[in-house]
């Protein structure tokens, strides 16, 4: 009878730790996904809701066996919200270390600097992934960068950001302005902000440019902004083709080539280092510029000057087969 005592403990002891160990492996084991998957898990989600979920997917065997084994092996942070990418083979260990990590998967829109309000809109409305409606924001109101999202999320969510971005970056900058600034207020700031950018794609060239507008505002001269012109024709977008001469002659509230000042709002959504240049522009005698032919502008201080520049740049369209 002692010695029968004795085998069962022994079978005992080797069933248990037979156990125990299938109880380990199990949770360091590949898992069947057999290809990577994103998961959703929504916000207020429990480990037993996901876990539900993951089975769903095929992402785990069993809710019930990842649950029990969570509960004595896996930490004790709890799960974050978000779509997680899941790699192929993962273990229930793996899994539950992503999803307490909570490094949920990082999507992006991107708003280039100059960009107008209607691409703007049209770029939120035709990404599948966000859902709601929106009206076009105002022009100006955006701060042009790259913007993460989730999945599902609402675009008016997406768009507030973008807005806000824009309300701190001026409260932020409209204090270290300098006392060469030529704009009297943030919205003027922002106003010749955006047709700097549409002038020049050259960070170097933009505090130049916006000494050279800076100028001729100071000697009520016509800025004559070429994109001024082709803002109420397109909203903003590309023309396609060169303006036409009635264009130029278009008495309207942005034709900066028909009034003096600044028009009545801006003519897109300008980039911060837009916005630095017009706050702190470079100290310049210059009144005009034209293309260089190389990217850039050559800017002049008087008109004959500029004329000159511009026979050099007619010369070369001309030589391009450009005209």
């Amino acid at each position: 009878m002692r010695r029968l005592g004795c085998l069962i403990l022994v079978a005992a002891a080797v069933i248990a730790v037979l156990l125990a160990g299938n109880f380990l492996y199990g949770w360091n084991a590949s898992g069947p996904l057999e290809n990577q998957r994103t998961i959703v898990i929504k916000s207020g989600s429990s480990l037993a809701m996901a876990a539900e979920v993951m089975e769903t997917e095929g992402v785990i065997k069993s809710a019930d066996a990842f649950l029990t084994r969570a509960k004595i092996l896996g930490g004790s942070e709890p799960i974050k919200a978000g779509e997680f990418e899941i790699p192929a083979g993962a273990s229930n260990a793996l899994i539950l270390d992503i999803l307490q990590g909570g490094k949920s998967v990082q999507r992006l829109i991107t708003i280039p600097e100059g960009t107008p309000s209607i691409i703007v809109y049209e770029k939120l409305m035709a990404e599948k992934l966000l859902k709601g409606d929106i009206p076009v924001p105002a022009e100006g109101s955006i701060l042009p960068d790259s913007y993460s999202f989730e999945r599902g999320e609402q675009r008016a969510a997406v768009l507030l950001r973008m807005q806000k971005a824009m309300k701190d970056t001026i409260a932020e900058l409209w204090p270290k302005r300098s006392s060469d600034t030529i704009v009297k207020s943030p919205r003027e700031a922002v106003i010749l902000a955006a047709i700097v950018e549409k002038e020049t794609a050259l960070a170097r060239e933009r505090p130049t440019v916006a000494g050279v507008y800076s100028n001729r505002l100071r000697k009520n001269m016509m800025l004559q902004a070429d994109p001024t012109i082709i803002y109420p024709i397109t909203k903003g977008k590309p023309l396609g083709r060169r303006i036409r001469q009635s264009e130029i002659a278009q008495v309207n509230d942005y034709n900066t080539y028909a009034m003096i000042g600044l028009p009545k709002g801006p003519i897109a959504n300008p980039g911060r280092a837009s916005i630095e240049a017009v706050l702190n522009p470079a100290k310049t005698k210059a009144l005009y510029f034209v293309a260089d032919g190389k990217g850039g502008h050559v800017f002049a201080e008087t008109l004959e000057q500029h004329n000159a520049n511009v026979e050099k740049w007619f010369a070369l369209r001309r030589q391009r087969g450009e005209m």
